[in-house]
Parts: structure tokens; sequence; C-alpha cells
């Protein structure tokens, strides 16, 4: 694998874990297993970011819940198939783990750097306050024929720069990973707590 295609979706996060190990998937006899991190904003909001983590990194036997980690990798994306069709799962692979004291003001503890193509329209609008914001969706290639697709939010001059951008337009992204929490309708009578998580684009460029 080369690493030119690695450095098109690089993520660096630090943060808190806040849960045990849940199984994930078995490839070739490894495990991977998920686990949420607690990153810290600037504004002291917290972003819960889903972690997969290979047991060879880690011992996935150990409870570390309240310990500190920084970690490197991917963003990924997979469709998991839900009451006949499909919803897109987002986490960190975890290239490589280390363990850290709790995480200094000054470090950068969520950072995302994306190389990829505009697969959907982008769709601009503004919130009743008049702050523009614009909706991405980039495809962003793996090995091997595949690709992760990956949700970015831009906002203000950012967002009036991306809403002019093609479908298959090439695309530089740089922001952070965030967690947002919303209500699902299952039902006329039932709606359910999810997590969506998307990249808040600080800066972009678009790529002729």
């Amino acid at each position: 694998m080369s690493d030119k295609i690695i450095e098109n979706n690089q993520v660096a996060v630090m943060g808190r874990i806040a849960s045990p190990f849940t199984f994930s998937h078995q490839v070739f006899g490894e495990g991977f297993y998920t686990l949420d991190l607690v990153v810290k904003r600037l504004s002291d909001q917290e972003d819960v970011i889903p972690l997969m983590i290979s047991e060879r990194l880690i011992d996935i036997t150990q409870d570390y819940e309240g310990e500190y980690i920084q970690v490197s990798g991917q963003f990924r994306s997979y469709n998991r198939h839900e009451e006949k069709k499909n919803r897109l799962v987002l986490s960190v692979f975890v290239r490589e783990l280390e363990f850290v004291d709790e995480e200094d003001e000054s470090t950068k503890t969520n950072q995302i750097f994306l190389d990829g193509y505009i697969c959907k329209a982008p769709v601009y609008r503004k919130t009743p306050l008049g702050r523009e914001i614009a909706d991405l969706l980039i495809a962003v290639n793996r090995p091997y024929g595949k690709s992760d697709y990956i949700p970015c939010i831009c906002w203000g001059r950012n967002a009036r720069y991306a809403s002019a951008f093609e479908v298959g337009g090439h695309v530089l992204v740089w922001g952070r990973i965030q967690s947002r929490e919303y209500m699902k309708k299952i039902s006329d009578t039932e709606a359910e707590k999810r997590v969506a998580y998307e990249i808040s684009v600080s800066k972009l460029e678009y790529v002729d």
C-alpha cells in the first residue's frame, strides 16, 4: 500500500476514552473494535468521536475508560443496512496510538486533512440569523478501488466559495471532526436520538 494513497486522508485526534471496547468485525483473523473518544472543542463543548482499533494495537481485554490517548489514522465510512436502506457509518480508523497525560491546552486535539472529489451537488443555505452554510459530500479514494464518503460543513465565506463547486470537482479540505445529536423519526409516534459526524471545514481549496 503506497504512502501516497494514505496521504489523502489524515486524521490526528487526542482525547479521553469514554467507553469499553465493542467488537466490530474481523478481517483475515484480525479483530477490530470500536471505542468512543471525547475530544474537547475550543468552545468548551465536546465531540464524541468513534474510533476503530485493531486488537494488534492495544490490549482489548483492558478497561481504559478515563485515560487519554492520541491517535492518527484515516476517517472511514461504510454502509450499514438498516430498515430497508443503507446508513453511512463513520469512524476514525486508527493506525497509530499512544497514551498521553491529560491534554495540553496548547496542543491541537482534532485535525483532519482530506483530498477528494465532490460527489453530490453542494447544498447552500442561510440560518434564520443569516449565517451562510454549505453541506458537501466528499469521496476520498482508498487503495483497491474503494472510497470513503465524508460529509463536510462549511460556514461563511467558505460556504459561499463551496456553493459553486461542481460534482466531480477535486477539493482539498482542512478542518476537524465534529459530532452532532439529532432526533430520527422512526414512525408517526416514535423518534430516537442519533449522532451524526461531519467535518467542520476551516479551509478548503478547489483544485483545477
